[in-house]
């Protein structure tokens, strides 16, 4: 990592910081507060009212450090560098558009549904779609995936690409939203799962993708002042899809979007928990877990929120290191 690259993770955090002190009492202000779920844990229930939508926090930040990044590329003739932040801002912060859009429709109508999931499914698939095809028709990145472990390139046809790269991108922003529900657990593995992409955009030399995984970095560190237990802020759905749509631009723009399998272990675990539990509900009438997702399993089970953000952070840092051994 170079001057600039710790210039503008210095600034994003600051950037992040400085919004968060402003937007926090704005949101307390408007009374845009947490709604708990009346079937999550007892627990959660004292958060009522704690500002959300805190997701806002970290796009105002990025979008800004996006904007600098790029005068400052343009400026230095490297345009085409700057042009290609552009997909990689599009994907995320429209994904965060389509969670902003949700919080809305749940603070207005004061429940806990949000926006109809067909329209909200309509939303990120347009934006996925959008995505991929602008990878390949415009960047003419190609539809090589690597595979990890075997450490090659499988050239799959373009008609399997565009939908296998749809069903990694809904599924990975799936899986980081149902991450989000203990205090600074999404953005603390979010952000071990970006550094270990920006890792890889580093040994790959894809400028980038360091760039932008660096500005996404230096934001979940500050938004994590705010987030920390207990929390100030929460980032709701605005901030996880935002997040999971960052992770899931990056896997999929360094053409690696299958070592999501073994560094985003936990979204997976949480998204495998949920599927286990309504599986194994529907057919027996039994749980398997104490309460899905899986963070809420551990609650339940007498973890502090404190350990469970530190237990399944060692957990993601060990397997992002694994995933780097085996790229």
């Amino acid at each position: 990592m170079n001057y600039f690259q710790i210039k503008i993770l210095l600034l994003s955090f600051i950037a992040t910081v400085v919004f968060g002190m402003c937007a926090i009492p704005i949101l307390k202000k408007l009374k845009i507060g947490q709604i708990e779920r009346e079937e999550g844990p007892q627990s959660h229930l004292s958060k009522q009212g704690t500002p959300t939508m805190g997701g806002i926090i970290l796009a105002a930040s990025i979008a800004i450090l996006i904007v600098f990044v790029f005068l400052t590329y343009a400026n230095d003739d490297q345009l085409d560098l700057a042009k290609k932040l552009i997909p990689l801002a599009i994907m995320s912060l429209g994904f965060g558009l389509i969670g902003f859009i949700d919080d809305i429709k749940k603070l207005i109508f004061k429940n806990t549904k949000g926006l109809k999931p067909a329209y909200k499914m309509i939303g990120l698939l347009t934006i996925a779609v959008f995505y991929v095809i602008y990878l390949i028709k415009v960047i003419n990145l190609g539809t090589d995936t690597y595979i990890p472990i075997l450490k090659v390139y499988l050239n799959l046809p373009i008609w399997i690409y565009i939908p296998f790269a749809i069903f990694v991108i809904l599924g990975t922003t799936n899986a980081v939203n149902l991450t989000d529900g203990v205090d600074g657990l999404c953005p603390t593995v979010s952000a071990i799962i970006i550094t270990c992409l920006t890792v890889i955009g580093i040994i790959y030399d894809v400028k980038e993708v360091v760039v932008f995984g660096t500005i996404v970095i230096g934001s979940c560190l500050g938004f994590l002042l705010f987030n920390m237990h207990p929390a100030k802020v929460f980032m709701g759905d605005t901030g996880s899809l935002l997040l999971g749509g960052v992770i899931v631009a990056l896997a999929l723009y360094l053409k690696m979007p299958l070592i999501l399998i073994v560094i985003a272990i936990i979204p997976v675990l949480e998204t495998l928990s949920v599927i286990m539990q309504v599986v194994y509900f529907q057919k027996t009438g039994n749980r398997i877990f104490k309460m899905a997702p899986l963070h809420h399993h551990f609650e339940l089970s007498g973890w502090g929120e404190n350990k469970v953000v530190s237990v399944f952070s060692i957990i993601t840092l060990v397997a992002c290191i694994v995933g780097l051994f085996i790229i």
